[in-house]
Formats: structure tokens, C-alpha cells, sequence
């Protein structure tokens, strides 16, 4: 299970210099709009995942007087991760004292969701948004994933590359086929496999928190699934030469969630949304304990935004089961803390001015 037992923040934002040691279950975060709230669980995203959930640049989560931030956490079993980011000199990020090159082992040691007013690009952003969901799933249950992912995208923009070129070199061309076509069939399988998993488990939660008539969410593989990746990379050449990067592959793929014929998003209401996202993320959680026994950290900003209280309350004990540390903000703590179970472990931090006091 991956429980943060102590957390140390410094120089994100206007968070100066903290150190907090989270409940086990439940930490309530609350304070005014602007006191430093979200900045606190965007420096546990940005230890997990390793990029900011607010900004694409990481520099941006950097006090703006000073050189570098910090954020440091003590795990479960003496696991420590940290990571120093500097203006100057990029990012350092160390597991049990080592230096990471990658983020893939801090990532299984702290597998993460995040449920804030972003959730719904879920259902109405970009294919990109909805493979990212797919993939993190996938990449906590296949060993792997991660690798063959890596290997597909240098293929990807090698093939794109020589698709740009003004005399086509059929035979490299040939040769990035084919590995791609092996990679992105592995890749293909996988996703799918995990779809046939998670569809079930979705299934059985989401009508806990909303009932949602003709909603169907299937997954499109990015080419014709009546063909091979190779033979639709072949079929498909002419118009990446035309294009200058490749129309065809696990770089396509899709999650389609719709209402009868109609895009969810199209559909939904704003507070509907929030719960079908609420629990297809939760979804994602039960799966990956029913598959690896382990156990993530939710980072949950908002949640009273376009919620009333019952659904409010259904969404935490809904969250509760998973028995898993949850970090949840808040402007009103009234708002929040009678929506947990009474033996659950709560801590609660208050957040004025960059400075938090815990209770």
C-alpha cells in the first residue's frame, strides 16, 4: 500500500517551508481561495508523476523568488522519493536515495489519481487526455507496458522523420514497420485486455454514485480492426507521405464514451460528469488492487464544486472502500468532514498565506 507517512514541501509556489505527517486514510486540506491549498497536492502529483497538473512548465511551480523547489516523502517500508527542480539545472529525482532517470519505479511505488475541475477533459478533451487515463492503468498491471511504449515512440518519430524526407527510404522505412507493428500490437493487446477488465469494475460503481442510461465506453485501437498495424501502415502510406507523420497506430487510439449516439460530454451536466469521471477513476483503483493488492493516493481538489452534499458524501464513501491515503482540499472543512465514516483517520491542515497548521 502506498501511504505518504511524512511529506516535506519547499519553495512550490507560495509554500515557503512545510512539514506535515498525513493521516493513514483521510487528509482534509481547507483554507481561502489563493492560501496555497492546491499547491500542496500539486507537489504529491508532481512526486508521483513528475509533471504539474496546473502547469506544462515545471518551472512554473517554483516560487518566484527563489532558484529551485523541493518536495520530499517517506513511504510505506523506509521508501523515500524526492525531487529537486531547479531553474538552472533541470531535475533531480531520487528513489531510496538513488538518482532516477525516469519516473517509471517512482510511479509503482506511487500510483496516483487526481479527481479536480480538469477530470472532465476526461470526457470532452482530446484522445491524447483519454489514452493517458488508459495507459496508467495498464502500466500498473503490465510490467511491461512502460518499455514497450518507449520503444513504439522512437519508432514513431523515426518513421515521422523519414516520412518528411524528400526521396522516401523505403528500406529504413520498412524496417521501423515492422518493430513498430510488433509494438504496437503488443500495446494494442494490452489496452485491450485491460478495457475487458475495467469495464466490469466500472460497471458495478458507477451506478453507486449515478445512474446513466444507454452510457457505452468502448475502445478503438487507432487503426482498422479488421486489419493488421502492417497492413494498415502499408494502406495508409500515401497519406502520411502526404501529411508527414503517421495517420495509423497505438498513437491514434481512443476511448469512446458516449450516450446512445450523442458524446457524454454533450449530454452531461457538469455535476453528471464529475461523477461518471469520480467513478471511472475509482473504477481504475479497484481494479488495480483486485489485479496487484496495491493501493494509491488519491489527490481529490474541490470536490464540493458542482456537487451537493449527498452526492458529495457518496463519492467519499465510495472512495473510502479502497482504503487508500486520500488528500482532498477544500474551502469549507464543514463541507467535507462529516462525509467520511466515523472510525476513519482524519487529519485536517489548515492553509493561510502559504503556511499550514495541522489540527
Amino acid at each position: 500500500m502506498a501511504t505518504i507517512r511524512r511529506l516535506d514541501v519547499l519553495r512550490v509556489r507560495n509554500l515557503s517551508e512545510i512539514q506535515i505527517r498525513p493521516a493513514d486514510r483521510v487528509n482534509i486540506i481547507y483554507g481561502n481561495n489563493g492560501s496555497g491549498k492546491t499547491s500542496l497536492l500539486e507537489a504529491i502529483y508532481m512526486l508521483g508523476l513528475g509533471r504539474s497538473f496546473r502547469s506544462a512548465k515545471l518551472e512554473a511551480v517554483i516560487d518566484t523568488k527563489a532558484d529551485d523547489c523541493v518536495i520530499f516523502a517517506e513511504l510505506d517500508a523506509g521508501v523515500s522519493v524526492g525531487l529537486n527542480k531547479s531553474r538552472k539545472q533541470g531535475h533531480v529525482l531520487k528513489l531510496l536515495g538513488e538518482r532516477q532517470k525516469s519516473w517509471v519505479d517512482t510511479a509503482r511505488h506511487l500510483p496516483m489519481q487526481i479527481i479536480n475541475s480538469d477530470s472532465f477533459s476526461l470526457l470532452e478533451g482530446s484522445p491524447k487526455i483519454r489514452r493517458r487515463f488508459l495507459d496508467w492503468g495498464v502500466f500498473h498491471v503490465e510490467h511491461d507496458f512502460a518499455l514497450a511504449w518507449r520503444k513504439a515512440n522512437k519508432c514513431l518519430t523515426q518513421r515521422n522523420l523519414l516520412l518528411k524526407q524528400k526521396r522516401l527510404d523505403t528500406s529504413q522505412l520498412a524496417a521501423w514497420d515492422s518493430e513498430f507493428s510488433l509494438l504496437g500490437t503488443q500495446i494494442d493487446e494490452q489496452r485491450k485486455a485491460y478495457i475487458d477488465k475495467f469495464l466490469p469494475i466500472l460497471n458495478d460503481a458507477l451506478p453507486r454514485l449515478i445512474e446513466i442510461p444507454d452510457l457505452r465506453i468502448s475502445y478503438e485501437r487507432g487503426w482498422d480492426s479488421n486489419t493488421s498495424l502492417a497492413q494498415a501502415l502499408d494502406s495508409s502510406l500515401e497519406r502520411d507521405i502526404r501529411y508527414g507523420a503517421t495517420q495509423v497506430g497505438p498513437h491514434r487510439a481512443d476511448i469512446s464514451i458516449k450516450i446512445g449516439r450523442n458524446a457524454a460530454a454533450d449530454v452531461l451536466s457538469r455535476g453528471q460528469q464529475k461523477l461518471l469521471v469520480s467513478a471511472m477513476k475509482i473504477a481504475q483503483s479497484q481494479l488495480l488492487y483486485k489485479l496487484t493488492e496495491e493501493k494509491g493516493v488519491y489527490l481529490i481538489d474541490d470536490l464540493p464544486s458542482e456537487l451537493d452534499s449527498e452526492n458529495r458524501i457518496l463519492i467519499c464513501r465510495l472512495l473510502e472502500e479502497l482504503g487508500c491515503q486520500i488528500f482532498i482540499s477544500c474551502v469549507d472543512i464543514k463541507e467535507i468532514e462529516k462525509c467520511w465514516s466515523t472510525d476513519v483517520s482524519t487529519g485536517k491542515f489548515h492553509v493561510e498565506h502559504g503556511k499550514i497548521t495541522t489540527l
